[in-house]
């Protein structure tokens, strides 16, 4: 039996270690791979020293009561935006672009209530009941929602927490933005909330208050997942991505942030099945306070126009036009009678700033131009012919337009020419039986470069680097001009179901 007192062989060769290690370290003698077990602390990683709240009953308890349910009684069913298709989601979405991720799952979510809501068809001369979801933004019963819970509204009704209904006026409705104002008449001061003056960074918490099918005062929280989401909505998406579950019904309900300030409001959900999965949009506190704030004022909101069908600047499309780096708007067509036509603005021209303020793209575009008053004068800086130029437009007053009819689709006959590096046959429009200048893709390779950029047959080719074409010699003159000139790409314009739009195609034709 070993004594207490003895030290075992291995902890005495443990005690000789360490104190060579010691004596090695005195001497200077440690080289660069020898460990100290003290220096494994010495790194310390990185930290958040911001604490998640325990809990969100304080801020829930706040807000609350400025959080109300609205219920619409509506002339006609309620359009409803789901993949199975129906007039609401060909009107609402007629610019979503096709192929977008949204095509098929993008739907609203104004929940339906009872056993009216669950009716698929009704006459024009039927009601509807739907439902949605608001807040109080001052005392005296401003009540801001979505424009699409109070469409075809014919009565407004608004339901606090406490379950108590009030009759409600709409003041005024923004479908461009999906927002609207309804007031209540009544002596009561109510709870309301702000917007918050700030955009919130990504990953902070939210609150998400509303009526989901119906269940008033539901409240869910999760954190902002990404700002600045396009999803094809309309010409000023702007939302903020939350994962904070939200379904049919929350839609006009309120996203708060940890101070009781309205972050955004809840617009849209992203979803296969039409619940939630946890992707949700919002329409920002900045965008909502100053549309709401015009509604107030005026009913309506008023905003400038230029008069221009635009798109996006490819690497193709910029390298086709000798810019830099792709960035601005390309003028598709500019519209019959507008101020960008009257300014002279032409198809191809590329617009790069508005009064100084640099065009990113398309939306930037729409934005800025909304923002003028109409009347205003503008210079808008232009890259035309290889070089910036300055145009000045005068804005008209942009106004709701009627939905384009779609074309019919030309019926293309025979003395067809071959374009095989492009992927497509064309033929003329007297050919085809059409009247105007332009060439008809009368077939399409579905393998080709013309097919990947999505042409279809039917399209008319009105341009190609810019040379007006009505044959297929043309086209082949413009495409050898364009090799000569040592482009990669050649941009083509194509019109479209009434609508024009440039595409650029490799330069690889012989």
């Amino acid at each position: 039996m070993q004594n207490r007192g003895s030290v075992s062989p291995l902890r005495s060769r443990r005690a000789k270690l360490m104190a060579g290690v010691v004596a090695l370290g005195a001497a200077g003698l440690l080289t660069a791979q020898t460990i100290v077990p003290s220096q494994l602390a010495q790194a310390e990683p990185v930290r958040v020293d911001a604490a998640a709240p325990a809990d969100f009953s304080d801020v829930v308890s706040t807000v609350s009561p400025a959080v109300v349910s609205v219920r619409v009684k509506q002339s006609a069913e309620p359009r409803m935006m789901n993949f199975n298709g129906g007039n609401s989601f060909d009107e609402f979405f007629k610019d979503l672009p096709n192929g977008h991720p949204f095509e098929r799952f993008f739907r609203d979510f104004g929940g339906r209530g009872g056993e009216e809501g669950q009716n698929q068809r009704r006459s024009p001369r039927q009601y509807g009941t739907s439902q949605g979801s608001g807040f109080f933004i001052s005392k005296d019963g401003f009540v801001v929602t979505n424009h699409h819970v109070i469409d075809r509204g014919t009565e407004f009704t608004v339901i606090d927490h406490k379950g108590e209904e009030y009759e409600a006026t709409l003041i005024g409705a923004d479908k461009r933005t999906d927002l609207a104002l309804l007031k209540i008449e009544s002596d009561k001061d109510f709870t309301y909330v702000e917007f918050a003056d700030d955009a919130p960074e990504v990953g902070e918490w939210t609150v998400a208050i509303g009526n989901p099918f119906g269940l008033g005062g539901s409240v869910t929280a999760g954190i902002v997942s990404a700002r600045g989401r396009d999803i094809g909505a309309g010409p000023y998406d702007d939302f903020i991505q939350i994962d904070a579950p939200v379904n049919r019904g929350n839609s006009g309900g309120p996203a708060f942030n940890m101070q009781g300030e309205v972050i955004g409001v809840n617009a849209a959900i992203f979803s296969p099945s039409g619940g939630n999965v946890g992707i949700a949009f919002a329409i920002p506190a900045s965008t909502a306070q100053d549309v709401i704030m015009e509604l107030k004022d005026d009913g309506t909101v008023v905003r400038g126009w230029l008069g221009v069908q635009i798109q996006n600047v490819t690497d193709d499309i910029a390298e086709s036009l000798g810019l830099d780096e792709a960035r601005g708007a390309i003028v598709a067509e500019a519209q019959d009678n507008s101020p960008a036509e009257k300014a002279g603005l032409r198809s191809g021209d590329t617009i790069l700033a508005v009064d100084g303020t640099n065009v990113e793209g398309p939306r930037d575009l729409s934005k800025i131009v909304a923002a003028y008053e109409p009347d205003t004068t503008v210079d808008v800086t232009i890259w035309r012919d290889g070089k910036e130029q300055n145009v000045s437009v005068t804005l008209g007053r942009l106004q709701d337009q009627e939905q384009v009819t779609e074309a019919a689709e030309p019926q293309v006959e025979e003395k067809r020419t071959s374009l095989d590096d492009l992927g497509i046959v064309v033929t003329t429009k007297a050919e085809a039986g059409l009247d105007g200048e332009g060439v008809v893709i009368a077939e399409i390779d579905p393998d080709g470069p013309a097919a990947e950029k999505r042409l279809s047959t039917g399209d008319v080719i009105l341009e190609v680097a810019g040379m007006k074409v009505s044959n297929a010699d043309d086209v082949l003159k413009a495409l050898d001009k364009a090799e000569k000139d040592g482009r990669k790409a050649v941009l083509f314009r194509i019109e479209s179901n009434n609508n024009t739009r440039f595409v650029a195609l490799p330069m690889n034709v012989a």
